[in-house]
């Protein structure tokens, strides 16, 4: 048993053997998840006790943790590697990403500065570039990855406030006349109410602007918004549209949310962070169009891309203003090169290389390879549709994306009773939401594991519960 704590990396040979004990057991607890419960099985408190007999006040073997955290890890979660899990927007992996997290573990390097690992650093930022032109941005245009959507849109909602007031910068909101005001879809994912808070502009400066009746944000209710703000003394900021929205999978009017933006010079920002993934398809790019004209982009890397969790990406046609927004100069650091040092281009200082998650999965399957998983997540959700069409349910949102808002026939039972009895089966992973204030059934498919006897499967439980 290795007790020091870097023992094994001067026993190659017990190196080695819990690298092989690692990939064995992790290749079985897979094939475990897939074959068996969805939700957690694990007794909670048995679980609890045995965590709390480890005060760390003596050595374990390695391989005997390895084996205790694989196991409790198998029976204590949702698994979204379950490939009848149609839960949110977080899918199986690639292996690809699960090879690239062991590798950029291995090698630890740390990303805020280029000269401490300019391979890291310009892996990121040619994907980086690869992404934004698969969109239509300007060549100019750049950006980086970060820990998730909601980093991203931080980071938009900062480069936007000195965009409205060069002073903001030095300032803050001092330097505005009025009550500064963002404007987002009732539908969008309500993190802008958390980033209001803490670039300290005060939840206030949150519009949520009321849907159209088809989930997508009113542009006259918009219009009607930034008027009214401008008359009583208020400053309008930016304008963040949704492009895929959590619930129901639209798309808020790109086109009309950038000329919009434009008479009144604001910031335009698309949240595209599951709905982006649409990217990679020739046939189904189209659904966003208009996100071209965004001055700034959100994309999760670890949704529709299916890379593991904590990648995302904040692209921009501005990135002067990220140098501006996030400048210091300290003198323990090595350099202050705006053009590559990322922890004077963006929020973190410490960086994990995330990029190479994708990078590495992109170059093995290519965009072609993600278009066709992206495709045939949208076909299994049209499989999944038609079917319960058949049965005379209803689909209340239309949408391109792989998502589903379903609505049983009449005199069925309540869609909770459903949802429970669906999840408490755990043989599938679904939930409940509201579509335009009407209660739905929620199905969503990112995961590249599933197929069409799983779907079919779903649909047979469907049915069965709302009878039942």
């Amino acid at each position: 048993m290795v007790t020091e704590l870097y023992g094994e990396y001067r026993d190659l040979h017990t190196r080695s053997s819990i690298d092989r004990h690692v990939t064995e057991r992790l290749s079985q607890a897979l094939l475990d998840v897939s074959n068996g419960a969805v939700s957690p099985t694990i007794d909670v408190d048995a679980f609890r006790a045995e965590l709390a007999e480890m005060d760390f006040g003596s050595p374990h073997a390695a391989n005997d943790m390895i084996d205790w955290v694989i196991e409790k890890m198998t029976t204590g979660q949702v698994h979204m590697t379950h490939p009848r899990h149609f839960g949110l927007f977080n899918p199986a992996p690639t292996h690809a990403a699960e090879c690239a997290d062991r590798i950029a573990a291995a090698f630890n390097p740390q990303t805020c500065v280029w000269s401490h690992a300019p391979v890291a650093v310009d892996i990121e930022a040619h994907v980086i570039a690869r992404f934004a032109s698969r969109i239509g941005l300007p060549g100019s245009a750049g950006g980086h990855f970060t820990s998730g959507g909601s980093e991203a849109n931080h980071t938009a909602l900062i480069c936007a406030l000195p965009r409205a007031h060069p002073d903001y910068a030095a300032r803050g909101v001092r330097a505005l006349d009025g009550q500064p005001c963002v404007y987002a879809s009732r539908e969008s994912h309500l993190a802008w109410l958390k980033l209001a808070h803490e670039t300290g502009i005060g939840r206030d400066a949150v519009r949520l602007i009321d849907t159209d009746g088809n989930g997508r944000m009113d542009q006259r209710m918009l219009r009607s918004a930034i008027q009214r703000d401008l008359a009583q003394g208020n400053v309008p900021i930016m304008i963040a549209a949704t492009a895929g929205t959590t619930n129901a999978g639209r798309v808020d009017p790109l086109h009309d949310c950038a000329d919009i933006a434009r008479r009144h010079k604001l910031w335009m920002h698309a949240d595209a962070a599951w709905g982006g993934g649409l990217i990679a398809s020739e046939r189904l790019h189209s659904e966003l169009a208009g996100i071209e004209r965004a001055d700034s982009i959100t994309i999760d890397a670890h949704k529709w891309f299916a890379t593991t969790m904590g990648a995302g990406m904040f692209l921009t046609q501005h990135t002067d203003l990220l140098a501006n927004a996030f400048q210091v100069s300290t003198s323990y650091m090595p350099s202050n090169d705006q053009s590559v040092d990322l922890y004077v281009n963006s929020m973190q200082w410490s960086r994990r290389f995330v990029g190479l998650r994708l990078f590495l999965a992109l170059a093995i399957a290519g965009w072609q390879g993600f278009a066709a998983h992206v495709e045939r997540g949208v076909q299994l959700m049209e499989r999944l549709t038609g079917t319960m069409l058949n049965h005379g349910w209803q689909v209340a949102n239309d949408s391109r994306m792989a998502v589903a808002c379903l609505i049983p026939p009449t005199a069925s039972r309540p869609i909770t009773d459903i949802v429970t009895q669906i999840v408490d089966d755990n043989q599938h992973w679904i939930s409940q939401t509201r579509f335009e204030n009407t209660p739905v059934i929620r199905a969503c498919i990112t995961n590249g594991r599933s197929d069409e006897a799983d779907i079919d499967c779903l649909a047979t439980a469907l049915e069965a519960a709302r009878q039942r």
